[in-house]
């Protein structure tokens, strides 16, 4: 279920959002006449539900959806996750099944053919904006009135600002996202704590302080290269470019910035702030203290040096300390080693992180509008993603059968394991009975993200919480003339930044050339993209 962060994989498609979701005015100002006629639209729905209510159908309803299958945890038609929906809520999921590796290109292809089911799943922030000129997906604004849940939490939370984000040009968002109750940061980089101990080493505070223990590192060990990182360096960029005031990695996205003190945006990547980002990381290249190799190798690599002790430093989630330490055990002996997660340095522009409350969420069908089951559907799409039971029946299970609760904390059952929650568990519980997936399970409370943690993830969360989250962008909503415009001069931008990030970086490339690159940016259309971006969030300021 866990790849890259809850902003990593928004990648651009169609360009009408950042890193937020649109409820606005939650379709206050949406054409009435193209609105269903939900007091029609009723065969299967409650005639009474709000916050708190379980959805069951009045009547067997069943349901479209389109399910991402990941090998590790592949479909079972009979897991107890759909037994349960069919017994408890008197709902039947008709899954067309897609392999992960092919789903992006699969879900185009179907909406694009008009063959979608009717819920389509792991759709990220962003990726909806690309069948909105089609009138192929809902415009799920139009009828939250229907979701008590997903209302109550986004009011309940403070979400406003970013959902705000993902508006279209016509004031209504077409995606429903997974909602987090706050940030949830998870990557960052890991480190040998063993040799940091033995060396008399602490961790470091900010980027300054992290060169300063590779220094160290490598004056100590002359012969090893501290830092050899994976992600092909997307994940270490990313977390360094908010704390320099600037994106880049993982999180260039659609390269835009905006700068709260001009109110407006930039293209982040030719700024001067980018080019202390790449002046940093290139110090570390040229002293010997970063392997040039962590922005082209595989991850087997990096994890293979890391593993073995040829290097002492590499970007990390949780899940992947728990896959390095089983490693570690393998090929340096159990007890021979310590690993731990340090928390996210600060850097020029602060003590600052970056990521999203929103997570990965579903796309609607236009088409289920026209169907005499409309209303139960988004009852019960309330109830599953949005509501607490509903939200911990996806990442849980069925109380007294998958977990207990015990003073109030879940507890797998004694037969059960989920990441090494109940090592004696000879079942696992994605496995054998299809919860925790990736297709349902996301956003929630932090007492529900935090209810699979071990101890030592919950104190790296809670030193987190002293970081100061970047300030969320405005949304950039374009109009279907501008938004093709601007995705054919993004394409050709974000190729030419990743290109020469790597080789500022590596010193490929040297720093003095940096003008001379920002004039290559500015000749394939650089300025043109930002006066539309800018052109989008005035327009759509100036109507608030």
């Amino acid at each position: 279920m866990k790849g890259k962060p809850m902003i990593r994989r928004r990648e651009f498609l169609g360009l009408s959002a950042l890193a937020a979701f649109g409820l606005v005015a939650a379709g206050c100002d949406s054409d009435s006449d193209a609105k269903v006629d939900t007091a029609k639209a009723r065969t299967g729905a409650m005639d009474s539900f709000g916050v708190g209510d379980t959805f069951k159908a009045t009547a067997p309803v069943s349901f479209t959806f389109l399910f991402s299958d990941q090998p590790t945890y592949p479909f079972k038609k009979d897991w107890l996750l759909f037994t349960q929906m069919s017994t408890a809520n008197n709902v039947t999921l008709e899954p067309t099944i897609v392999p992960s590796s092919d789903y992006e290109q699969k879900r185009s292809l179907l909406i694009s053919s008009g063959n979608a089911p009717e819920i389509i799943a792991k759709t990220y922030p962003g990726q909806e904006s690309a069948y909105v000129s089609s009138g192929a997906v809902l415009p799920v604004s139009d009828y939250v009135d229907l979701m008590p849940h997903f209302q109550d939490k986004v009011k309940k939370w403070k979400l406003e600002p970013e959902i705000a984000g993902l508006t279209q040009e016509d004031g209504k968002y077409y995606v429903l996202p997974g909602l987090h109750e706050e940030l949830w940061p998870d990557y960052t980089l890991a480190f040998r704590t063993d040799i940091l101990e033995k060396e008399g080493i602490s961790d470091p505070k900010t980027w300054d302080e992290f060169r300063e223990v590779l220094r160290k590192l490598k004056k100590a060990y002359p012969d090893v290269v501290p830092f050899s990182d994976r992600f092909n360096g997307n994940s270490v960029l990313n977390i360094a470019g908010n704390s320099f005031g600037t994106v880049a990695g993982w999180g260039l996205v659609d390269g835009l910035n905006f700068d709260e003190s001009k109110k407006e945006f930039e293209f982040a990547a030719g700024t001067s702030k980018f080019k202390e980002l790449v002046t940093y990381f290139n110090s570390l290249v040229s002293e010997g203290l970063m392997d040039p190799e962590s922005f082209t190798q595989t991850d087997d690599s990096a994890i293979q040096k890391f593993t073995s002790g040829k290097s002492f430093v590499i970007s990390a989630n949780s899940q992947n300390i728990i896959t390095y330490r089983t490693s570690m055990e393998q090929s340096l002996g159990k007890g021979n080693f310590t690993v731990r997660k340090i928390t996210v340095p600060g850097g020029p522009a602060g003590d600052v992180i970056g990521g999203s409350r929103l997570e990965n969420g579903i796309m609607l069908n236009s088409s289920v509008k026209d169907k005499d089951t409309f209303v139960a559907l988004m009852q019960y799409i309330d109830w599953l993603f949005y509501s607490d039971a509903g939200q911990e029946f996806a990442k849980w299970g069925v109380e007294g059968t998958t977990f207990t609760k015990e003073g109030g904390k879940r507890v797998l059952a004694k037969d059960i394991n989920f990441q090494g929650l109940n090592p004696a568990g000879t079942k696992d519980l994605r496995v054998e009975y299809g919860f925790s997936g990736g297709n349902f399970a996301y956003g929630g409370t932090t007492d529900l993200l935090h209810s699979t943690f071990n101890e030592e993830e919950l104190a790296f969360q809670e030193a987190m919480k002293s970081k100061t989250p970047k300030p969320v962008s405005p949304p950039v909503p374009f109009s279907d003339v501008d938004r093709e415009q601007a995705t054919l001069v993004l394409t050709p931008l974000k190729d030419h930044v990743k290109q020469n990030t790597l080789k500022f970086i590596t010193g490929q490339r040297s720093l003095g050339e940096f003008d001379a690159y920002l004039k290559e940016l500015d000749s394939k259309g650089m300025s043109k993209y930002v006066e539309l971006a800018n052109k989008a969030y005035t327009a759509y300021a100036d109507k608030k």
